[in-house]
């Protein structure tokens, strides 16, 4: 099966996506993970002016087939939040890479992003599941 892996993006190898806007991140769950949770029925994320930490959890999607954790790609305080998806998580199915993005991030190194997997690395790992 093919996904969609935007190639300007970053990477973990719990599946989140990461686009970086100078010292913000936008956040998600990439199409393999939308695709392998299934029908997404809750999500739920953490309230602005939240800390979060790199690769800890900041929330809770769950779907059909399981619940998961979310985790935080970067360090930072959260500045916003997508709350479309507490009404309507199904954006993360329908359109994971743009409108079921999860939390924006100011992040507070922008070293930290040496620790995240490139769309190439990515590609990789997944063709390997």
């Amino acid at each position: 099966m093919k996904y969609n892996v935007p190639e300007e993006y970053y990477y973990t190898k719990d599946h989140e996506w990461a686009q970086v806007d100078e010292n913000i991140v936008t956040v998600g769950i990439t199409d393999y993970a939308q695709s392998n949770l299934g029908e997404v029925v809750y999500v739920e994320l953490p309230e602005e002016g939240q800390k979060v930490t790199q690769n800890e959890p900041f929330g809770v999607v769950e779907s059909v087939k399981a619940v998961s954790d979310l985790f935080s790609p970067v360090t930072g305080t959260v500045i916003e939040v997508n709350n479309g998806l507490t009404e309507d998580p199904g954006h993360l199915n329908d359109d994971p890479m743009e409108e079921g993005w999860l939390i924006r991030i100011e992040m507070d190194s922008e070293r930290e992003l040496a620790n995240l997997m490139k769309a190439v690395d990515y590609k990789a790992l997944i063709a390997k599941k």
